[in-house]
């Protein structure tokens, strides 16, 4: 490679195909690696049993990398913090599959979305349940030793960690070494944080990248350039802490009709920006 940051992009634009045409596909634009989404028709739960081998085989012919995987969970089909005990452990549960599908396609890392406590329930109970279900999957994890990213959202996906801030409280409350961040450009710029102090936050932990650019009023999952972040500033940030991992794009569903196009111009972006 001739850049020190690795680019991948996620799985999810490609919701119209299926994972194998996407793994094709981002080989031959000229991705380093891919970050698979765990919803269908890509990989929910079990439906990759049968075809796993196949797939790692796909993965590594191709000759990307599987950087992440990321369950799909913004409230459905999982709510992590839930008082109903029925609903906390499902929820549980599908993770433990999402652990199991990536460590069955090599991926070395999961990502966890905190989720929303109801408004008209106690926050403080939602912070005790949601502790509660990562410390089980983190028992769970001891069979695969996967790195657990936790991804602080904002305000129209989560009152419960919606900063890196809050998210350093939670890891040091639970203390597990697998326990690390997934820092999100995109929802760092509409809590208005600034990305340099959270990158440098995120930084004593196992840390994975999403990158998208919105205005700072809703979370679009734009391309690189089409919002208002400042991703020459973020670069200098990245050099500060040394990273040198995956740069991994998480477009939104404006890209889902045509996502080969979107996919080339992120590449693009990703190459101007952060290349060597």
């Amino acid at each position: 490679m001739n850049h020190r940051f690795k680019f991948a992009q996620s799985s999810a634009v490609y919701f119209n195909f299926t994972l194998e045409y996407a793994i094709k596909n981002l080989s031959s634009i000229g991705y380093d690696g891919i970050e698979i989404w765990g919803g269908r028709p890509h990989a929910y739960r079990d439906d990759l049993l049968e075809d796993s081998a196949k797939l790692k085989s796909l993965i590594r012919d191709s000759g990307l990398e599987v950087c992440n995987f990321i369950p799909a969970q913004f409230r459905y089909p999982t709510l992590l913090c839930s008082e109903n005990e029925r609903v906390r452990q499902d929820s549980v549960g599908y993770i433990a599959s999402a652990l199991r599908n990536a460590f069955m396609l090599g991926s070395p890392s999961v990502s966890l979305c905190p989720g929303m406590v109801p408004w008209d329930l106690d926050l403080k109970q939602g912070h005790r349940k949601l502790v509660q279900s990562l410390k089980d999957i983190c028992r769970i994890n001891e069979s695969f030793g996967l790195k657990l990213l936790i991804e602080p959202a904002h305000r129209f996906e989560s009152n419960l960690i919606k900063t890196i801030q809050d998210c350093v409280e939670i890891l040091t409350e639970i203390d597990n070494p697998f326990l690390g961040i997934l820092l999100d450009t995109g929802h760092c710029h509409v809590n208005g944080e600034d990305l340099s102090q959270a990158l440098v936050l995120a930084s004593g932990y196992p840390l994975h990248i999403h990158i998208d650019d919105n205005s700072g009023d809703a979370d679009a999952h734009l391309n690189l350039g089409e919002g208002t972040i400042d991703f020459h500033r973020f670069r200098d940030a990245l050099d500060t802490i040394h990273y040198k991992g995956y740069l991994s794009v998480e477009l939104g569903t404006k890209y889902i009709m045509d996502p080969e196009a979107a996919c080339r111009t992120s590449l693009t972006k990703l190459r101007e920006l952060f290349g060597d």
